[in-house]
Order: C-alpha cells, then structure tokens, then sequence
C-alpha cells in the first residue's frame, strides 16, 4: 500500500506560501504558511498534520487491542500534543479519553502501552512517545 500526499510552496520561507493535497482529496490545496506553522495563521502546518496522524493512529491501534482481548472501547478520545522546539520535533504527548466496559485497569494499561509502542505512526516517529488516560466504563 502507498498513500501520497503533494505539497506545493511559492516563495521564501518566511513570506512565501503553499498548499497541501492528499490523494483522497480531504486536504484539497490547504494552505499553509510561515504564518500558520509559527504564528496564528489559517490553515495548517506539518506539526498539526503530524499530531492528527498520532492520534488517529495510536486510537485505531488501540482499538484493535482491546477487540483482540474482548473489550471493545465504546469510544476512544485522542489528542497528540506535538512539541516543537528548535526547529526538531521533540515529543508527542498522548492524551486519551477512554470508555472501555469491564476491562481492568492493569489490561488497559497494557493494551495502551502496546498501542503506544506499536501503531505505526508511534513507530516512524524519532521522539519521545507519552500517554495519559482516563478511563471510564
């Protein structure tokens, strides 16, 4: 499987702009900018889009755990918390909202120390990996 994405960019850094498009077409010439990565921009940036693709991935990952050992999550709330510092992106911070019916706190833990560990985002990441949770049934 290959999936591709093009982006597009006119001008300097600082002042210049660009756009993204995936092949899906969900991002469809979505700017982006100096402005939008450093600032406050609108549009996004390549720190955001990383962040989305963490916690999507790590909420499906886990989501497949836990079906594996007969707790399916009702629903799995993700944010990625991406620092970037330094022009290096140092850490993404896990933050996850859970509602798992029956399972015990010790197979959670497990299960998400494996998602953590395993989904593939987690695994082409060069950064520090953290996960909070809360769990409710």
């Amino acid at each position: 499987m290959i999936r591709k994405a093009t982006a597009v960019w006119n001008g300097t850094g600082k002042e210049g702009k660009g756009h993204l498009t995936t092949a899906s077409t969900v991002l469809n010439k979505t700017q982006y900018s100096f402005n939008t990565r450093f600032e406050d921009g609108v549009g996004t940036n390549p720190e955001e889009l990383i962040a989305a693709a963490h916690s999507g991935c790590f909420a499906m990952k886990l989501s497949f755990n836990l079906t594996a050992v007969n707790f399916p999550p009702k629903e799995l709330d993700v944010t990625s918390n991406i620092t970037f510092e330094d022009g290096t992106l140092k850490k993404s911070h896990l933050v996850l909202k859970a509602q798992v019916e029956g399972i015990s706190e010790e197979e959670f833990a497990k299960q998400v120390k494996d998602a953590e560990e395993n989904c593939p985002i987690s695994k082409a990441l060069n950064m520090e990996i953290s996960v909070e949770y809360t769990l409710n049934a």
